[in-house]
């Protein structure tokens, strides 16, 4: 018998360095939740969300022609993203309502993210079309990620990671609840 435990099956082989295992991120770089096709309808996930519930879908407020959920594959913990209902790809294509009410929901949701986490700054953005780096092209969505001083570190270099403090769920509720409670922008 080994004077030592055996290493777990899944954990690979000891070398001396502490790991941090991301194993969900394979489903996003497997393409799990990318759409099947650019229609509108079951296939894309932005479309779909909304048929859900809040919790399953991680939405965290829904608006008329407008919701906000939060990425399944974040940046940073609180990372937003601001959807029309409509499948549409390019900005230019909103309607006056769609885009005051992405404008607005950036913005509450900018101000509910401080209030519940306190960030530093914010990236906002959309990411018009394939070569522009969307991972979704055919269903417009506006990016709002909660910055903090020091939350750019190695990992994502060299770990090709993020270590994120808190399940979404967790986080889901949090924003949703603030969000009801009223902080708007």
């Amino acid at each position: 018998m080994p004077d030592t435990e055996p290493a777990d099956d899944f954990a690979g082989v000891p070398d001396g360095f502490e790991r941090l295992w991301t194993p969900h991120r394979m489903a996003y770089i497997g393409g799990q939740d990318k759409p099947t096709d650019r229609e509108a309808g079951p296939g894309c996930p932005f479309c779909r969300a909304p048929t859900r519930s809040d919790e399953d879908a991680l939405i965290v407020a829904r608006g008329e022609v407008a919701f906000v959920v939060l990425n399944l594959y974040p940046y940073n913990s609180g990372h937003l993203m601001v959807c029309p209902y409509r499948h549409v790809a390019d900005y230019t294509e909103l309607t006056e309502a769609e885009v005051a009410e992405v404008a607005s929901m950036t913005r509450t949701a900018m101000t509910v993210l401080r209030t519940v986490s306190g960030p530093h700054g914010f990236n906002l953005g959309m990411n018009q079309g394939d070569v522009a780096g969307a991972g979704i092209a055919a269903h417009l969505h506006q990016h709002v990620v909660p910055r903090w001083g020091g939350d750019s570190n190695f990992l994502p270099i060299v770990g090709r990671s993020r270590a994120l403090p808190e399940l979404l769920g967790d986080t889901r509720e949090r924003l949703a609840a603030a969000w009801r409670d009223g902080a708007k922008g």
